[in-house]
C-alpha cells in the first residue's frame, strides 16, 4: 500500500493536486488558526468536533463573503 500510495503521489497527476494544495486548502487553515486564534476544539467526541469545525467553517465563510 505504501508503495502504491508513493507512485500515486509522484505521478503527474498527484503532482498536480499537491500543487495546487497549497492555493486551495492551505490558507484556510492558516487563517483560522493564525488570524482567528483557533488552536484547539473545546468539545470532545467525533460527533461534536464535526459540528464545531463547521461552526467554524460558517465563520470563516462569512467572513469572506463580508469583506
Amino acid at each position: 500500500l505504501k508503495e502504491r500510495a508513493h507512485q500515486l503521489l509522484n505521478s503527474e497527476q498527484g503532482i498536480a493536486h499537491r500543487k495546487k494544495r497549497c492555493y486551495d486548502v492551505e490558507p484556510v487553515f492558516g487563517n483560522i488558526k493564525h488570524n482567528h486564534g483557533f488552536k484547539r476544539f473545546m468539545l470532545r467526541g467525533k460527533k461534536k468536533v464535526e459540528i464545531e469545525w463547521g461552526l467554524i467553517a460558517i465563520a470563516h465563510n462569512l467572513r469572506k463573503k463580508a469583506a
